[in-house]
C-alpha cells in the first residue's frame, strides 16, 4: 500500500461517539491533554441526541478549546454508525476511535501512534488479551460474552488478532479510506467490521490495554448488541450478498412463521373457526408480533417509542394491508385445492414476506 507522507499540522483526530456521558465528557479532554501534550490532535464527539445534557458540555467545552468538536445526530443511532460519521469528518491523517466512559485508558494514544508515525504499522488495536492488559472490573458473564465473540470471529475469518471485538483502536486514514464504502455500521464492534473489510496489505499491531473503573454511565453490552455482532458476521461471512438488517428481519420472519402456524393451529384446530377467519386471526397476531420484534431488534437505530410504537403499528398495519389480502387469498386458494392448513398458511405467508420488508423499511421505520 501506498502511505502518504505525514504533514506538519494535525497529527491525531480521535472520535468518541457519545450518548448520556455528561459526567465524563470533562475528564476525558482533560485527559486527553495531558496524555497527548506536545501532539496536536482533536477529539470528535458524536452524540446521538443525549438527553442528559452531554452535547451541551461539549459545546461549552469547543467554546474555549478548538480541539474539541461535537457532530450531534438526531433521528439516528448506533455506536458503529456514530464512529464512522465522526472518522468522516475527521482531519488528521492517523485516526483513533475510543469510548467515552472512561474505561479506555487514554495514555495508551502516544505508543499506538507511535506505530502508525514510524511506518511499522498501519492499524494498532489495544488488546485486553496481551500480556499487561486487562479487563477491569467487568463481571464474569460480560468477560465469557466477548470471549465467545472473539473466538467465533477468529474461527469464522481466521483472525490473528487477539482483540477483534476492542473499542479502542487507531489506524491510518488510508485504512479507514479503503473500508468506508463496505462497512455495515451495525452494531458496535466497529473494528472487527474495518478488519473484515479492509483489503491485504495492512500491518496491523496491538499494544496491552488496562481498563479503567467505569466513573458513570451504563454499559451498552446487552442482547441487542449481542443480535447486532451475530447478523453482521453473517452479512461479513456473506460476502455483503446481503444486508445485516435484512438478515435480521428475514429471521424475525422466521420465528413470525412459527408463531403464525402455532395460532393458526389453535384457531382453526382447536377453536374450529373457519379457515379464512383463522388464517387472518394468525396473520394478524403474527403482523403484530413480528413488529414489535423489529421495532426493537432489526430497526433499533430508528426504533420508535412511546405512542410512535403506537402509530407505527398503525402504519405497518396499513401498508401491509396489500400484503395481508394477497396473504389470505392465497391461502384460501391453496386451501381450496390442497386442504392442508400448515401448507396453506405457509404460502400465504410467504406472500406476504416480501412486500412487508420493502414497505416498513422505507415507510415504517425511515428517518
Amino acid at each position: 500500500m501506498v502511505k502518504q507522507p505525514y504533514s506538519q499540522g494535525r497529527m491525531l483526530s480521535i472520535v468518541v461517539p457519545t450518548l448520556n456521558e455528561r459526567d465524563n465528557v470533562r475528564a476525558l479532554v482533560q485527559r486527553l491533554d495531558d496524555a497527548l501534550s506536545g501532539l496536536d490532535w482533536e477529539v470528535i464527539f458524536v452524540d446521538d441526541d443525549s438527553t442528559d445534557g452531554t452535547p451541551d458540555v461539549i459545546r461549552e467545552l469547543s467554546a474555549s478549546d478548538t480541539r474539541v468538536r461535537l457532530l450531534q445526530r438526531i433521528g439516528r443511532k448506533g455506536l458503529s454508525s456514530a464512529a464512522i460519521e465522526g472518522l468522516l469528518s475527521a482531519s488528521a491523517p492517523i485516526l483513533a476511535v475510543m469510548d467515552g466512559d472512561l474505561q479506555h485508558d487514554e495514555k495508551a494514544l502516544p505508543e499506538m501512534c507511535g506505530k502508525i508515525r514510524d511506518g511499522s504499522s498501519d492499524l494498532v488495536v489495544a488488546s485486553r488479551y496481551l500480556t499487561g492488559g486487562d479487563f477491569g472490573n467487568w463481571s464474569k458473564g460480560r468477560r465469557l460474552v466477548s470471549q465467545i465473540a472473539t473466538t467465533l470471529a477468529g474461527k469464522l475469518f481466521g483472525s490473528q488478532i487477539s482483540d477483534p471485538m476492542s473499542g479502542f483502536f487507531a489506524m491510518r486514514r488510508e485504512v479507514f479510506q479503503s473500508t468506508m464504502r463496505k462497512l455495515s455500521g451495525i452494531g458496535f464492534k466497529l473494528l472487527l467490521d474495518i478488519l473484515l473489510s479492509m483489503p491485504r496489505g495492512f500491518q496491523v499491531a496491538e499494544v496491552p490495554l488496562k481498563f479503567n473503573a467505569r466513573e458513570s454511565g451504563e454499559s451498552k453490552m446487552n442482547f441487542a448488541a449481542a443480535w447486532d455482532l451475530v447478523f453482521m458476521l453473517m452479512e461479513k461471512r456473506l460476502a455483503n450478498l446481503f444486508p445485516a438488517r435484512f438478515l435480521m428481519f428475514c429471521t424475525i420472519g422466521t420465528l413470525g412463521l412459527f408463531i403464525h402456524l402455532t395460532i393458526l393451529r389453535i384457531l382453526y384446530g382447536s377453536a374450529q373457526l373457519d379457515f379464512a377467519a383463522a388464517q387472518l386471526g394468525a396473520t394478524v397476531f403474527a403482523m403484530t408480533s413480528n413488529y414489535f420484534l423489529n421495532n426493537h431488534l432489526t430497526f433499533r437505530p430508528n426504533q420508535r417509542r412511546g405512542l410512535r410504537a403506537l402509530s407505527g403499528l398503525a402504519s405497518f398495519y396499513l401498508v401491509c394491508s396489500i400484503g395481508l389480502v394477497a396473504n389470505v387469498g392465497v391461502a384460501q386458494a391453496v386451501f381450496n385445492q390442497q386442504g392442508a392448513w400448515w401448507l396453506s398458511g405457509i404460502a400465504g405467508a410467504l406472500v406476504g414476506a416480501i412486500w412487508n420488508y420493502a414497505v416498513s423499511s422505507n415507510i415504517t421505520w425511515r428517518t
